[in-house]
């Protein structure tokens, strides 16, 4: 289907009158992992907000069929929601909602080469909130997420964000994996003056959460997903008091005004997306001991102008044809990579084994292989290995293996 077509369904399916789940898909939720789930998950909370007229304790497992497009690939299912009640109701143990009916693989939800990719669900209700059938966007590549993440804000593994169009920007992304520590959220009491006059950048706001979320001992792969949660937490807590008196204010003398505000806001959150991982991964790298003068060089320019997020142990080292290039790293950021990751393949051509640090949550064994053979490997933290498959897993990197390597590479550079 051509690219107008993707404009065309946010147009149709973007009207009010339509509810938007949008995810990405994890490999729980395809089939990438092996775990043979029954649909995309959704959480109870927003599934009784999609869903209104199931949450009925005093009915056993309460159920409803809906028609499903699948818009960008041509698919059509018939699916079943329902609410496994048993432990509410008083005659079982599950207490769990649903989507099921998918089709197993033929679907695009859960086709393995789908995991990583934005799903923009858009629900119709009719006038009892009873959905009357959903319509379907897999992405495909990555010019089609920046299309819908332009209008809702960027969408990362393990956040989701429930929208409905016509109501101005998207609200906060819901977290859906629970913090095991207090919230990062700050009163705007607690936040610098300066801080409500113009908004902070990514790495003031990293800075803020580095004082909060101290090392204390944690491995270097649990100190980067639990940094991560903090700083979202407090990102989501300036962006309120920032930017609500201003829409509370409404002294906008034009649509224009107020487009160009709400705009604002989306720059911010993708601003914060883009850079928030290749920040949190310098600063602890620093704190594992690697000198950002002498173990590795953030954001160099190399042939062609490029600039890789690391080289190791230095851009001095990269540009010197006489340093054995087995002795070289690169490392790139990026929080999804489904499609991106060729983006690195020719940043930095002395490298031939290219690291890509992620969070995505699982990728298809073919995509896999498809990295693989170009050279590149994935350094994903421990606490998400389990969401990739067993072939897959035992060929990941670890944030913590890949700083011992570095270390590793830099003690051979002294001796």
């Amino acid at each position: 289907m051509a690219l107008v077509d993707v404009t065309d369904w946010m147009n149709e399916f973007g009207a009010p009158g339509h509810l938007w789940y949008a995810k990405r898909l994890s490999g729980n939720d395809t089939l990438a992992n092996g775990s043979h789930q029954a649909g995309p998950y959704v959480s109870k909370d927003i599934f009784f907000q999609i869903f209104p007229t199931l949450n009925r304790p005093d009915v056993k497992n309460p159920d409803l069929n809906f028609d499903l497009y699948v818009d960008s690939h041509s698919d059509y299912r018939f699916v079943r929601a329902i609410w496994y009640n048993g432990k509410v109701y008083g005659d079982g143990t599950r207490n769990e909602a649903r989507l099921t009916n998918f089709g197993g693989a033929s679907s695009a939800l859960l086709d393995p080469d789908s995991t990583g990719a934005l799903a923009i669900f858009s629900f119709t209700h009719d006038d009892h909130d009873v959905v009357k059938d959903a319509h379907v966007w897999v992405c495909r590549n990555e010019i089609e997420e920046d299309l819908f993440e332009d209008r809702i804000g960027p969408v990362e593994p393990k956040q989701t964000i429930l929208w409905k169009p016509g109501e101005g920007v998207a609200p906060d992304l819901k977290t859906v994996a629970k913090p095991t520590r207090k919230s990062c959220a700050l009163l705007p009491e607690e936040m610098p003056p300066d801080w409500l006059i113009k908004f902070p950048s990514g790495e003031t706001i990293i800075k803020k959460t580095l004082a909060l979320r101290p090392p204390g001992g944690m491995a270097p792969d649990e100190r980067l997903l639990r940094r991560r949660v903090c700083e979202y937490e407090m990102f989501q807590s300036i962006e309120a008091a920032f930017f609500m008196p201003r829409i509370q204010a409404g002294k906008f003398s034009s649509i224009e005004g107020f487009i160009s505000l709400a705009q604002s806001i989306l720059q911010s959150r993708k601003s914060r997306s883009g850079n928030s991982l290749e920040l949190h991964a310098r600063e602890i790298m620093m704190e594992e001991g690697l000198d950002p003068k002498a173990d590795f060089c953030h954001r160099p320019v190399v042939e062609g102008g490029k600039r890789p997020d690391f080289i190791f142990p230095s851009q001095a080292a990269y540009d010197d044809d006489d340093f054995p290039p087995e002795r070289l790293r690169m490392l790139a950021a990026k929080t999804t990579c489904k499609d991106r990751w060729r983006q690195i393949i020719n940043e930095a051509n002395r490298i031939k084994e290219k690291h890509l640090l992620t969070l995505q949550e699982g990728i298809s064994v073919n995509q896999f292989a498809e990295m693989c053979d170009a050279g590149i490997k994935l350094v994903v933290p421990n606490g998400l290995h389990e969401s990739y498959s067993e072939q897959v897993r035992p060929h990941l990197v670890s944030f913590e293996s890949f700083i011992a390597d570095i270390r590793m590479v830099a003690l051979t550079k002294r001796v």
